[in-house]
This record gives structure tokens, C-alpha cells and sequence, in this order.
């Protein structure tokens, strides 16, 4: 027999049914978030928390179910609004994020890590990054002013120092692409050097000099 309270009555089984599935939705959720952030999918991470939801829905059903059968007949809907309102609130966090990703936007710390990972390389007189998400790649685009004296093998050469210190501060960083610029200078009043701008692009451990 099940637990009444006037009109309401609460089946025992319903509530030892709860904490199992309230834990295997956390299970769920806590693997679907491991994977999601390391194989950087947006996707995989919004549905972790989806799963999430799902363990908190039953953890309120079954305070629900409890507040019920210890006479307390509002415990229900309260549980019910509270759920609710996480519910409306990881919505919105998920939504905020997603958006964010569409709109090529990153972290702001990715930006900071790889102007300081260009400009800590011997022969980069200062760096401007930018960054972006492709899907589930993070390219990196970093513009580095050098000496205008310099060659445009040196400068390639440059851009690979500068791409494995990219590489061992943001190793998320699937694409790299360097382009150097002329530092203002006596002789380029500001504007490019002898070998103009040139673009190394680094897709894995390989670059390829574009035109």
C-alpha cells in the first residue's frame, strides 16, 4: 500500500526508483562532459547538461514524492518550480554558450596565452592575436612585427618558433597561421618592409607558406 495524504498518494516504489535513476543520468551526464571537453565538441557538452537536468528532475520528483508522503502536500509543485527554474537557467547558459561558439567566439584567456606565447619568441617585437572555433578546431591567428632587415627564410623560420610555442601553451590549438609585418622603423616609416607580409600556415606538425 502507498502513502496517503488526502487525494494524493505516493507508491513506494516510485520513490526507491528515483535515486537510481537520478544517479545514472549523473553517470551519464559526468561522461558525456569528460569526452565533450576533450575532443572540444560544444555539442557533446550542451547535451551533458542536458543529462544533468534530467538527474536533477528526478532528484526533485523524488523530494517531491518524500515531502508528499510526510503530509506535506505543497512539497510537490514547490519541487516541481524549483526544477523548473534550473531548468530555464541551464537553458539559458547552454543557449549563451552555443551562441557564443556560431559567433567565432573564444575565451579571452586564448587570446592572452598566444600573444604572450608569440611574443616571448626571440625576434617578435610584438603580436596581435586572434582566434576562432571551426567546428571542433581552434584556429590561431597571430600577425608579428619584426625587424624589416628581415629575410623572408628568417622570417618563416620565426613563425615556426613562434607555432611550437603556441603549441606547447594552447595545445587545444589545431590550426596556426603567422603573419609577419614590418616594425616601424627609419626605413618603413611605419609601413611594410623589403619582404612584405607573409603568411605561414600550420595545420598539425606541417606549414605551409602561402603567397
Amino acid at each position: 500500500m502507498g502513502a496517503r495524504n488526502g487525494s494524493q498518494r505516493v507508491q513506494p516504489l516510485s520513490v526507491l526508483n528515483r535515486p537510481r535513476v537520478s544517479v545514472r543520468h549523473q553517470v551519464v551526464a559526468r561522461y558525456k562532459l569528460v569526452v565533450g571537453k576533450r575532443i572540444n565538441s560544444a555539442t557533446l557538452i550542451a547535451d551533458a547538461r542536458h543529462s544533468w537536468l534530467d538527474a536533477l528532475s528526478s532528484a526533485g520528483a523524488l523530494v517531491g514524492l518524500v515531502a508528499v508522503a510526510f503530509g506535506l502536500p505543497w512539497g510537490d509543485p514547490l519541487a516541481g518550480l524549483l526544477v523548473t527554474a534550473f531548468i530555464c537557467h541551464v537553458g539559458y547558459e547552454v543557449t549563451k554558450d552555443v551562441v557564443h561558439r556560431l559567433a567565432d567566439g573564444v575565451d579571452p584567456e586564448v587570446i592572452t596565452t598566444a600573444e604572450s606565447a608569440a611574443g616571448s619568441v626571440p625576434g617578435v617585437i610584438h603580436a596581435h592575436a586572434r582566434a576562432r572555433w571551426t567546428g571542433r578546431t581552434l584556429r590561431v591567428e597571430v600577425e608579428g612585427w619584426v625587424d624589416p632587415e628581415l629575410t623572408a627564410k628568417d622570417a618563416d623560420a620565426l613563425g615556426r618558433l613562434v607555432a611550437d610555442q603556441i603549441t606547447r601553451q594552447l595545445p587545444e590549438a589545431g590550426s596556426f597561421t603567422w603573419t609577419t609585418r614590418a616594425a616601424p622603423g627609419p626605413r618603413t616609416s611605419g609601413g611594410p618592409g623589403p619582404h612584405g607580409q607573409r603568411r605561414s600556415v600550420l595545420d598539425g606538425p606541417q606549414v605551409d607558406r602561402g603567397g
